[in-house]
């Protein structure tokens, strides 16, 4: 039985929007990683400067800690954590077995007009390159990543989660 969901991808991807309709389906707790960065590093991003691998270790040991305290409470949880390269799902890893990461794959083109439409965040649009510089997509050896392309509906995104067998 999957404990924790961790919603990956690039900024824009819809991890919030994708995990809280999850999290809702699931009647499990939601938790944006984005909420749990200090502010160090959202002050880095806000200024249009990527974030480099030391900036997030922490960051990540944080998700993943925060994913084994819900699941050791007997919680369904998800969280949305770019979780970009296969280093850092490692850190999550660590931490958690009982856990399956959803990765919406899209297109740059479509990501950045999501993040042009997007208003109130601090991560700028001028970073998305750099998020997809740094992204890994998971590979075959991989075996608890579930890929879903993005260009399509919401209801359909969801469907597509659900109807991979993997969430039970």
């Amino acid at each position: 039985m999957v404990g924790l969901i961790i919603i990956m991808g690039v900024s824009g991807s819809g991890k919030t929007v994708i995990g809280e309709a999850i999290a809702q389906r699931m009647n499990a707790r939601f938790v944006d990683g984005d909420h749990l960065h200090s502010q160090r590093n959202i002050d880095k991003m806000a200024s249009g400067i990527p974030l480099t691998d030391a900036d997030r270790l922490d960051w990540l040991k944080l998700v993943a800690q925060v994913g084994k305290k819900e699941v050791a409470h007997n919680h369904k949880c998800v969280i949305a954590c770019s979780a970009l390269k296969k280093s850092y799902r490692d850190v999550i890893r660590l931490e958690n077995e009982q856990l399956i990461f959803i990765y919406l794959k899209g297109s740059f083109d479509l990501i950045e007009l999501r993040l042009a439409l997007r208003q109130g965040h601090y991560m700028p649009k001028g970073l998305l390159q750099s998020q997809f510089d740094a992204l890994e997509e998971p590979k075959n050896g991989e075996n608890d990543v579930v890929q879903v392309e993005i260009n399509q509906s919401i209801p359909e995104i969801i469907n597509d989660i659900f109807n991979s067998g993997q969430l039970s």
